[in-house]
């Protein structure tokens, strides 16, 4: 965090005035948005990774001279594991397509000409993007090759479907794989070689004065163009409908069709589904790790839309993929009983859920407090120094935990750990390769949960979580923030998260 101030100052000649976290994304990346005395802002990146940062900042400057929107680089340290970016504000495309998203899919008129406006913008970054591209800064590889796709196939078996719990036979996939890797990587089959950007979803895609701007693309390199659109139009949880699926497919088709030599609409359409069907797979492959492994439940509720994708698929690619395909047809099958299973023992647990607010004259009738129903729950998460004091109740209610890190392992014993916080790589990786905070966490998190819950169905509004050490800068800051990010993606609720010995204060909304 400091070397990043002092790179601020640096650049801008003036000091940082405010430091405000940014929700991490899937990577190891930490961002945070800088504001100046004036309140101008841009955003701070502290990579753990030398190559990875690498490859976006020259990525993005080779993107910027071929015209095409992505954040410009305003500076970066010598090593390059810091750099400053242009601030392109908070709005992503994934913000502004959620009332269609959360209608299972009835996309609004504006929604759609937003999703028409960046499908029509994707070619220009895989063909003029991929012009000139010197591929060999592209990490952690220059293209993509039989190798990924093995690679991402065994992340699939190992991370989803021996989790399914369903019987296969190893060798007999192994060589269904095989076909898979070397079909998606024929160059004789009308593929179309371009800049592959590897993670376009609409995660990544921020909105700008209503035009889109692209994002997170260090993991791009040189392959087929395909993937891409598959990864896009069949995000499970996005569940576009086909009529709009078909329509961005024909965007997307002419505006390739205006920058390179493309095949007949048969031939990419038959080649499009091909790299859907492996897409599919790898997600599967990353909603497990995440869901399974990780116990991440946002992850584990997407699993049940790319089943059903997963299941549309299957009779197009069984002729030529037998074995792989029953297996995933018993995975389907699985899945669903499960699915039915759990349906059909929802009722008993939502009863026991609504015992507390049965009505007068059943099981139980609880009192009604002043507090109930008086309107949407702020969870406020600190971290602090016990040496500066337990942060006051602004609330007026009292209610809440404080909980003490200082039985844990402390960085700030280390001279190397001193001028570092929680939210720095080095001091993040301390504390989980020694393990201590995670254990103290896994006995919060339950707790915290079904506060959190009761105080939704109760209708308070106000509920407070601080977590305290010696300087209020390693431990304290870590499992804070890691309980504001837990909480939010779990609930949804507000989080206002305040590190108080760091003043760096942000909202999770």
């Amino acid at each position: 965090m400091e070397l990043l101030k002092k790179l601020y100052a640096e650049t801008f000649k003036t000091e940082v005035a405010q430091i405000t976290p940014l929700k991490q994304a899937g990577s190891n990346r930490q961002y945070f948005r800088l504001a100046d005395a004036k309140g101008k802002t841009v955003v701070g990146v502290v990579g753990t990774s030398k190559d990875e940062n690498h490859a976006f900042l020259a990525i993005a400057k080779h993107f910027l001279k071929k015209g095409i929107s992505v954040p410009k680089i305003l500076s970066a340290s010598e090593d390059e594991m810091r750099y400053i970016q242009e601030d392109l504000g908070s709005k992503a495309l994934f913000d502004a397509l959620s009332k269609g998203r959360e209608s299972g899919g009835c996309y609004s008129t504006e929604e759609e000409e937003l999703l028409k406006k960046v499908v029509a913008k994707l070619p220009e970054i895989q063909v003029l993007g991929g012009n000139g591209m010197n591929w060999d800064v592209c990490y952690p590889q220059p293209s993509f090759d039989t190798m990924n796709v093995m690679f991402d196939l065994n992340y699939f078996k190992y991370c989803f479907l021996k989790a399914t719990g369903v019987d296969f036979h190893e060798l007999r996939l192994e060589e269904d794989f095989r076909h898979l890797a070397l079909e998606l990587t024929r160059e004789d089959a009308g593929n179309i070689v371009g800049f592959m950007y590897r993670d376009f979803q609409a995660r990544n895609v921020m909105l700008k004065d209503g035009e889109p701007f692209f994002i997170d693309f260090q993991g791009g390199r040189k392959g087929p163009v395909y993937y891409d659109l598959a990864s896009f139009l069949w995000q499970a949880s996005a569940k576009y409908p086909e009529y709009l699926r078909t329509e961005l497919t024909d965007i997307y088709y002419y505006c390739l069709k205006g920058l390179t030599d493309v095949p007949d609409r048969e031939t990419f359409e038959k080649r499009l589904l091909l790299f859907v069907f492996f897409r599919t797979l790898q997600v599967l492959g990353a909603y497990g790790f995440r869901g399974y492994f990780e116990r991440k439940e946002h992850f584990l509720k997407s699993i049940p839309a790319a089943i059903e994708n997963l299941q549309a698929l299957l009779p197009e690619f069984k002729a030529s993929f037998p074995y792989l395909t029953d297996v995933l047809q018993e995975v389907v099958r699985n899945m669903k009983e499960k699915a039915k299973t759990s349906l059909q023992e929802q009722p008993t647990k939502l009863l026991q859920e609504k015992v507390p607010n049965s009505p007068k004259g059943s099981i139980s009738s609880p009192s009604v407090s002043k507090y109930d129903h008086q309107g949407e729950l702020v969870v406020k998460v600190w971290s602090f120094s016990y040496k500066k004091g337990i942060p006051e109740d602004e609330s007026g209610n009292g209610g809440g935990y404080v909980f003490d890190c200082r039985g844990t392992h402390n960085p700030g014993r280390y001279e190397e750990y001193k001028p570092l916080t929680g939210l720095d790589a080095p001091v993040i990786r301390f504390l989980e390769e020694d393990g201590e905070i995670l254990s103290f966490l896994e006995n919060i998190y339950p707790l915290a949960e079904r506060h959190v819950r009761r105080y939704m169905e109760r209708g308070f509004t106000s509920l407070s979580f601080a977590f305290g050490c010696t300087g209020g800068r390693h431990r304290s800051v870590y499992s804070a923030q890691h309980l504001a990010e837990h909480l939010h993606q779990m609930f949804g609720v507000k989080v206002i998260l305040r590190h108080r010995e760091q003043n760096i204060q942000c909202i999770l909304q």
